[in-house]
C-alpha cells in the first residue's frame, strides 16, 4: 500500500489511477485539489471517472469518508463533474 491508499476513500485501484495521472503523494493531491485531480485522472488513466471518485478525492483531502462531506460540497462537486462531459 502506498501513501495515497492510506488516505480515506483511496483504494488501491484509485491509487493506481492517481499515480498514472502523476499524482504520487497526499501532498500533491492536496496541492492540486479534487477538481484538478479528477481532470488529470480522466485525461491520463480513466476517462470515465465518475462523480463518486471526485467525492472520494475531496474526502481524502479533507481526511473524511466521502459520505460525510456536507451536502453543499457534494452539490458543488456534482455540478463541476457535469461540466467535464
Amino acid at each position: 500500500m502506498g501513501e495515497l491508499a492510506k488516505l480515506p476513500n483511496i483504494s488501491k485501484v484509485n491509487e493506481e489511477k492517481l499515480l498514472a495521472a502523476g499524482i504520487d503523494t497526499p501532498e500533491r493531491l492536496r496541492q492540486l485539489g479534487s477538481r484538478r485531480a479528477i481532470e488529470l485522472v480522466r485525461a491520463c488513466s480513466d476517462p470515465g471517472a465518475c462523480v463518486n471518485m471526485l467525492y472520494a478525492l475531496e474526502g481524502a483531502i479533507r481526511g473524511v469518508r466521502w459520505h460525510d462531506l456536507p451536502k453543499e460540497v457534494k452539490d458543488e462537486l456534482k455540478a463541476f463533474h457535469r461540466t467535464l462531459r
